[in-house]
């Protein structure tokens, strides 16, 4: 059974940084796999929106919404994929998730991931 766990949400200020990680098990992730790993997140009343995607290999692609304020990375030793987020902004102010997933579609669209972790909340005030 495949679990996703993310932690390192919180508060911080606008123009603070927070590091998201999200650990994985039961789930096969190395450059042999056919699963990207995603992090996306959704506010209230809102759909939920990809920010970042990476490939086992280590591509790594962005939207355009947080593209040069995020970065996302991986360590397949540990089964962990990051989101570092900086230059924080309210408008970032959601329950941001973790996605694995190996469903042939839009890599930023939710119906590419089948699993999903439980979410982190982050809140940047001005």
């Amino acid at each position: 059974q495949v679990h996703l766990v993310e932690s390192g949400g919180g508060s911080v200020q606008a123009g603070g940084s927070l590091l998201l990680s999200c650990a994985a098990s039961g789930l096969t992730y190395n450059d042999n796999s056919d699963n990207k790993r995603a992090w996306f997140r959704q506010a209230p009343g809102k759909e939920r929106e990809g920010l970042a995607v990476i490939y086992p290999a280590g591509t790594a692609y962005y939207a355009d919404s947080v593209r040069g304020r995020f970065t996302i990375s991986q360590d397949n030793a540990k089964n962990t994929v990051y989101l570092q987020m900086d230059n924080l902004k309210p408008e970032d102010t959601a329950m941001y998730y973790c996605a694995a997933g190996a469903v042939y579609a839009n890599s930023f669209s939710p119906n590419a991931y089948s699993h999903w972790g439980q979410g982190t909340q982050v809140t940047v005030s001005s």
